[in-house]
């Protein structure tokens, strides 16, 4: 039983907003031509200006943990306050009403690596850990695929050797996204390569700022950097910051990957803006409203869009429900980057060479960061053709793949030539 109302809960949280943060203004219909005609599938900073706002965002975070917001639905023992999902909920619909830092920082070391930490951390490693990550005191990153294991993360090769108390962990990840300004990163490693790929391997929660650890930045075609690689040399791990049990690390990556896969299919990229409304003002603009082809391949996009909305409504509603979702979570993945790809090409076939010169025209070139960027969603939280296999696999009941080797030691097996 909650020890407070949602009335008196919101009150606070009124108060405080109030105290430390300024409202939005109204938000003004949008009018192609004004403002910023900026959309990304990924936020492109310099790492400069990156930092800075890291630094924002762990100050406000840091303000909102001490006036009792920061984990809202988390144990006590940790800092959270226990409260149902109601509780979050009316606190993020009425912070959205105020300017705030950015929290994007904190999607993967909240959103995916502290509840793996929760679900799966020695107690000595909960009580380090969850508290300072949920305060902003540390920031984390996860750190599952390499260059032969992306999809196919049973495949990966970063070995962990155990040495006493201690772990010894070598090898390379890639794709890291956040991994120059974290902290903390939750790595799987492989144990034991004479089990089967899916059984030999272990997680682990290691230090980024380590002896062994390096970070080497990742230029992407939109032109940013905001992955890494990520190499790490016989990197000393104490056997308290492991996750789960040894050789149980499959069963620790799927509980960071149904975290993730729900969050990239939460979001549609474009850096908060509305993609839909501008691509109708722009089909307008350039007097292709009254096309029937445009009009039909049009309202083909916001179907799928709405209907992708309805699949998360109905996850979010099984949580409130206290269920746990299920495979809404790989659909909604799977439809939120399928949905970039269509946006892009309704785009490209609206605008044509517009896109790929750099004219000055607003609300032309500016749209080749978000097209550019789609592949990378497509490819993060596991590919579109892994999704496809497990709503086959796991949703419509469909056979497995026979290409799947589940029997013979990983040592035995030709990496890169296994099917996820």
């Amino acid at each position: 039983m909650a020890d407070i109302t949602l009335e008196a809960f919101e009150t606070e949280v009124c108060n405080f907003l109030d105290a430390n943060a300024q409202k939005k203004e109204a938000e003004k219909k949008f009018v192609w031509g004004e403002g910023s005609d900026k959309v990304a599938m990924f936020e492109e900073k310099n790492r400069d200006d990156e930092l800075a706002d890291v630094k924002k965002a762990c100050a406000w975070r840091t303000a909102k943990f001490d006036a009792g917001f920061g984990w809202i639905t988390g144990p006590k023992a940790y800092g959270g306050r226990e409260l149902s999902s109601a509780y979050e909920r009316l606190y993020n619909t009425v912070e959205n009403r105020y300017q705030v830092a950015n929290q994007g920082v904190f999607t993967i070391g909240l959103g995916m690596v502290a509840p793996t930490i929760l679900a799966h951390g020695s107690e000595a490693a909960k009580d380090l850990y969850l508290h300072q990550m949920y305060r902003g005191d540390l920031v984390g990153c996860q750190l599952f695929s390499e260059p032969g294991a992306g999809s196919d993360l049973a495949s990966l090769q970063t070995k962990a050797e155990r040495d006493g108390d201690e772990w010894v962990i070598t090898g390379q990840k890639v794709w890291t996204t956040g991994a120059h300004y974290s902290d903390l990163g939750e790595i799987i490693a492989r144990t034991n390569p004479d089990l089967p790929k899916h059984k030999g391997l272990t997680g682990f929660i290691v230090d980024m700022r380590a002896p062994g650890v390096e970070v080497r930045p990742l230029r992407q075609m939109t032109g940013g950097a905001n992955f890494n690689e990520v190499f790490f040399s016989e990197v000393r791990v104490r056997d308290d910051h492991r996750l789960g049990d040894v050789n149980n690390g499959w069963n620790v990556a799927l509980t960071t990957l149904m975290n993730e896969r729900a969050t990239i299919g939460a979001g549609g990229g474009g850096g908060g803006v509305n993609l839909y409304a501008r691509v109708i003002e722009m089909v307008k603009f350039y007097g292709l409203d009254s096309d029937p082809i445009v009009r039909n391949e049009l309202a083909n996009l916001i179907i799928h869009q709405k209907v992708a909305g309805f699949n998360n409504q109905r996850a979010m509603d099984k949580i409130k429900a206290g269920q746990l979702p299920g495979p809404e979570m790989s659909i909604a993945k799977l439809a939120g980057t399928l949905n970039s790809r269509r946006l892009g090409d309704f785009v490209s076939k609206v605008l044509g060479p517009k896109l790929i010169a750099d004219s000055g025209e607003w609300g032309t070139y500016a749209w080749h960061q978000l097209i550019l960027g789609t592949p990378g969603g497509r490819i993060a939280g596991g590919s579109d053709e892994v999704m496809r296999n497990i709503v086959g696999e796991r949703v419509l009941g469909l056979p497995k793949d026979a290409g799947i080797d589940s029997v013979s030691p990983f040592r035995d097996l030709k990496v890169g030539t296994q099917k996820s």
